[in-house]
């Protein structure tokens, strides 16, 4: 990839914007109810379409499905690793009761350690990466059907 300034700037802009939700939720105590994650695949979605839309803007003559793909991978991968970073020093430092909480919430019935809880968040942020990059690249990928009269 020639250009790795862009997919880094829209990781760090989309992963601020995951961090600055979630503590809006923690303002309001919603921060502990599972359901409310599902507007973070929302948000890393939209990041990485802005990447690879700007992406594409800048470099239409060497897009490439190839090219979109690892752009929108590498923004969502940046992003995930950030707000996992902050979820754990969140989780240990700032609030810790903050997990005990949020296991009861899940009803999971059972002791969890931290890792295993920044793992799950870890892994669910890179399965909305690759799920929305391929997702957002349906959009921008060049067609081969051929027109006929």
């Amino acid at each position: 990839m020639k250009n790795l300034v862009l997919p880094i700037r829209f990781g760090l802009v989309t992963s601020a914007v995951l961090i600055a939700y979630f503590l809006v939720l923690a303002l309001f105590g919603k921060h502990t109810n599972p359901a409310f994650s599902l507007v973070n695949a929302a948000i890393t979605l939209f990041g990485i379409y802005e990447a690879i839309k700007i992406s594409k803007l800048q470099f239409p003559e060497t897009f490439s499905y190839g090219e979109g793909f690892k752009i929108g991978v590498v923004t969502g991968s940046i992003a995930t690793l950030v707000f996992t970073i902050f979820f754990l020093v969140y989780a240990t430092e700032i609030n810790a009761e903050f997990l005990p909480v949020l296991l009861d919430n899940m009803n999971w019935g059972f002791k969890s350690h931290v890792g295993l809880i920044v793992f799950i968040v870890a892994i669910m942020g890179l399965s909305t990466t690759l799920v929305s990059s391929l997702t957002v690249m349906q959009l921008f990928k060049t067609s081969n059907n051929f027109v006929q009269n």
